[in-house]
């Protein structure tokens, strides 16, 4: 693959500090000569700022678009997601798969300068050959990285720190939501690839998903965007791949086929002491899968959503 995800996000970030005052983003430059761009920890940021932040992670392969949803008769705000590059935009790119916790600094970071740390053994997987002589690296944090951090990440990556940009912002912000949100395509692929599936035959994904409320805290945060992936989204993706296939493998995909499905997140990670880990992995999917065939042009269909869980999850 001959596309940089790395340079397409570079000019993705570009566009967005230069409309920083009217995104209510923020830009700083580190004393080693890395961009920071504050997208909702010391400034309001916005939908908006949280839309491009998402196509910033995705690296510039995925097109993200403000829809309304409705769901068993309520409507919501919410997004779609749409990409024609699903595992290297969602995996290669999106995927939160690097713990960066270094020197008391911790945040999980995403975005496509992972392709150039490739810290995750899940490149091994992957057909990813990143080039490229700028990073963009995308951090789900309330803590601005300090410039040691940036000297740690540049120095991962093989680039000068000046031509590092690290994206920030916290879960409980309106970007932050929305950027979580626009997951919900990645969710399917990381879920096919746990269930050990090719996920080089994904043709393209279309994923829809509601727009979790600002939260109070990031611990709440982080309980509403996980409920809404899990409870409120929808995916499709095209495959090539044979009708036994997929009708073997859509029943797995949902959340629905988790051990912890059932439940408002915030309440499943609570029981589990605050430790991802101790989750069942195969509960990090959407609420509702539907596969087709390239070959024979069939779907296969699983899973549902759940408002109810939804409406707990949205007011508590």
């Amino acid at each position: 693959m001959t596309l940089s995800l790395n340079d397409r996000a570079h000019e993705l970030a570009d566009g967005l500090a230069a409309d920083a005052e009217a995104l209510r983003v923020a830009l700083t430059t580190l004393p080693n000569g890395t961009r920071l761009i504050d997208c909702g920890s010391a400034v309001p940021g916005g939908l908006e700022a949280g839309r491009r932040f998402a196509q910033i992670c995705m690296g510039g392969l995925g097109a993200v678009t403000f829809a309304p949803i409705v769901l068993e008769g309520r409507w919501l705000p919410g997004l779609t997601v749409v990409t024609d590059h699903p595992a290297l935009a969602c995996l290669g790119s999106q995927y939160a798969g690097w713990r960066l916790d270094r020197d008391g600094y911790f945040a999980i970071a995403s975005g496509p300068g992972r392709a150039l740390i490739r810290a995750e053994e899940l490149y091994d997987d992957l057909e990813v050959d990143e080039r490229a002589h700028k990073a963009v690296l995308c951090l789900e944090t309330r803590e601005p990285p300090p410039a040691e951090i940036a000297d740690y990440v540049a120095e991962r990556a093989g680039i000068d720190t000046a031509d590092l940009t690290l994206v920030f912002a916290p879960t409980a912000s309106l970007a932050g939501g929305a950027q979580v949100a626009a997951r919900v395509v990645e969710t399917a692929l990381h879920k096919l690839h746990e269930l050990e599936f090719d996920v080089g035959r994904v043709v393209s994904g279309f994923g829809s998903c509601p727009l979790p409320p600002v939260a109070r805290t990031d611990p709440e945060g982080i309980g509403r965007t996980n409920d809404a992936v899990l409870y409120g989204g929808q995916v499709e993706l095209t495959v090539d791949a044979s009708d036994e296939e997929l009708e073997d493998l859509v029943p797995r995909l949902p959340s629905s086929a988790s051990r912890d499905h059932g439940e408002p997140f915030g309440r499943v990670l609570e029981r589990a002491d605050w430790d991802f880990y101790a989750i069942d992995p195969l509960l990090f999917s959407p609420a509702e899968v539907r596969l087709t065939s390239v070959p024979s042009g069939r779907s296969f269909h699983s899973g549902g959503v759940d408002v109810g869980i939804l409406e707990r999850s949205f007011r508590e």
